[in-house]
């Protein structure tokens, strides 16, 4: 069987993945202002990789082209026309990996829109978009146990690259998924040693309150370098559920090694709650994007955002880390990591993981 690796995402670029915003229910009354995010997010990304944006249709192409022009975007972004559902392309997307020749692959998972949504026919197909503009090599990775197509999202799997991964219990083992039902966590992480290469899995508890995917590990645990995870940690108590859910990541953790220092853990703040219309939103500083050169943190108007900013800053002194407004773009239950999907370069054969 080919081996598989999945790079983690500090590795070099080939070219960052976007779609541009244009479905009004992701953001009920706010999609206004959210091109205007994208623009800004396509310009920092665009002065350190290639940015692939997708586009819906001819006026929304039309659409990202004024706002990218308005941004001072001129170069280094290509537009294609790709119908979507939605812009979430960390979820809809293929994970980008390397076969053993160091060539990157398309592992293009089956996707059911978090078993949430009714419309996710054109989501599904983007992964065969993908490969017809790159070229690039797509595999369906399946379930170990029926050998049907595995669904997963990548906004539920972490890597440090090196056989690492972290993934939730409440995302693929708690009885609310629907996802790939009686797959259990041994068949899990077959699937992830297939299709990732992953040597060693860390299932974490729950994820954020707030979030739309049932527990994704990327607004909670995030890997920086190797051996060194940040865990978005809430400290008080009294504030809410994360507490409880904070303090038992951090033990699952310990667990798996932090307390014999095969792991580094740095705590991560959580912003102030962030509500809409009484809805509690998945705001967290770890949806953070690495690319090459920079890191692209989200922001909530609150005093916590300098600590995550310095925080991210000293663990990873070889990048410029930069701060973007995400309150407006956390309506849409997803900020800058959901939106990215990140394409590692080819990978020179031999070269060590």
């Amino acid at each position: 069987m080919t081996q598989f690796t999945f790079p983690a995402e500090w590795s070099p670029h080939a070219a960052t993945w976007i779609a541009w915003p244009h479905h009004e229910p992701d953001w009920p009354g706010k999609l206004g202002p959210i091109p205007w995010v994208y623009a800004e997010i396509a310009r920092i990304l665009a002065e350190h990789e290639r940015v692939e944006i997708l586009c819906h249709d001819e006026s929304i192409r039309a659409a990202a082209k004024e706002h990218l022009a308005a941004h001072g975007v001129h170069r280094n972004v290509q537009l294609h026309l790709v119908a979507n559902d939605r812009v979430w392309l960390r979820d809809s997307a293929p994970t980008f990996v390397h076969d053993p020749a160091g060539d990157v692959v398309l592992a293009n998972w089956d996707f059911n829109a978090w078993a949430k949504y009714p419309n996710f026919a054109r989501d599904a197909e983007v992964g065969r978009a993908v490969e017809r503009i790159t070229g690039l090599h797509r595999i369906e990775p399946v379930r170990p146990d029926t050998g049907a197509r595995l669904v997963l999202e990548g906004g539920g799997i972490e890597t440090d690259g090196a056989g690492t991964l972290l993934v939730t219990e409440e995302w693929l083992l708690s009885s609310v998924q629907v996802r790939n039902p009686g797959l259990d966590r041994d068949g899990y992480e077959r699937a992830f040693r297939d299709a990732l290469g992953i040597r060693a899995t860390i299932w974490l508890g729950e994820g954020c309150v707030g979030d739309d995917t049932h527990g994704h590990v990327d607004d909670i645990a995030r890997f920086v370098a190797p051996g060194v995870i940040v865990l978005a940690y809430e400290e008080d108590p009294a504030d809410d559920e994360n507490h409880r859910r904070s303090v038992d990541n951090m033990r699952r953790l310990e667990l798996a090694g932090a307390g014999a220092g095969a792991l580094k853990v740095v705590k991560l703040p959580y912003p102030r709650a962030v509500t809409m219309h009484g809805d509690r939103l998945p705001a967290s500083y770890a949806n953070f994007y690495i690319a090459n050169g920079v890191v692209l943190v989200p922001t909530f108007n609150d005093r916590n955002d300098r600590v995550a900013l310095n925080t991210i800053a000293e663990l990873m002194p070889d990048r410029n880390v930069v701060g973007v407004h995400a309150l407006d773009l956390v309506w849409g239950f997803g900020t800058l990591h959901c939106l990215t999907q990140q394409q590692p370069a080819r990978r020179a054969p031999g070269r060590a993981r």
